[in-house]
């Protein structure tokens, strides 16, 4: 009797579960097919959210780039450039010495001017003590051994950014966000400071110390 039992109830539990089934209303076609739009509305509602704040990084970081002052820049270097030829070339003028001969003008290891150039050594010796008593001759050399590097620097970086769209993460650490703060001697003090952090066990030799000026030569 308990098998028979048994067997009944469970057929009993199995009718209601199917009757359960069969009333339970089946969801409109319409219902499923509302159910997926939103989550691609919502995907489509994040990519325009982060695509206009991506475009919006990209844009500042080119704007506060092209608003540098670059013609600023080479305006001041050059003037110290042409001082500093001009200087040498009177130089070579006043010792007879061919007007094309090249000269190599730089600081030694203990801060004094040294001038190289294929010259007799007596005339090499007599121009270099010259320039070192020429203090705005040196002091010419003196901030180009600074400014002319930085603007070697930026300027190459730029051309790379407008030419390929190449955007350097040194230039953009360079650059200020505030263009008040972006003239040369601020652009020099945040490289400057950079090629120390970069090579911090470098003292023996500074940037000026390696800095030479050239004349007559071919880069």
């Amino acid at each position: 009797m308990s098998l028979l039992t048994s067997l009944i109830q469970a057929s009993t539990r199995f009718q209601q579960a199917m009757d359960n089934r069969a009333a339970q209303p089946e969801a409109p076609e319409g219902q499923m097919n509302n159910t997926q739009p939103p989550a691609a509305e919502s995907s489509n509602r994040n990519d325009d959210r982060f695509t206009p704040s991506h475009s919006q990084d990209a844009s500042s970081h080119s704007q506060k780039i092209r608003q540098l002052p670059l013609s600023q820049y080479k305006q001041t270097v050059a003037q110290d450039l042409s001082y500093v030829r001009e200087t040498l070339r009177h130089k070579l003028a006043e010792y007879n010495v061919h007007p094309a001969t090249a000269l190599s003008v730089s600081k030694n290891e203990q801060g004094g001017l040294q001038l190289e150039g294929k010259l007799p050594e007596q005339v090499r010796e007599q121009m270099q003590q010259d320039l070192a008593n020429n203090r705005g001759f040196g002091d010419a050399l003196k901030r180009l051994s600074v400014t002319e590097p930085t603007l070697h620097f930026v300027d190459n970086a730029l051309k790379l950014n407008q030419a390929y769209g190449v955007n350097n993460s040194l230039l953009d650490s360079l650059v200020s966000e505030n263009q008040q703060f972006n003239g040369l001697q601020d652009v020099i003090h945040r490289y400057d400071s950079m090629r120390r952090t970069a090579a911090p066990t470098d003292t023996a030799i500074t940037a000026q110390q390696r800095y030479a000026f050239s004349l007559n030569t071919r880069a």
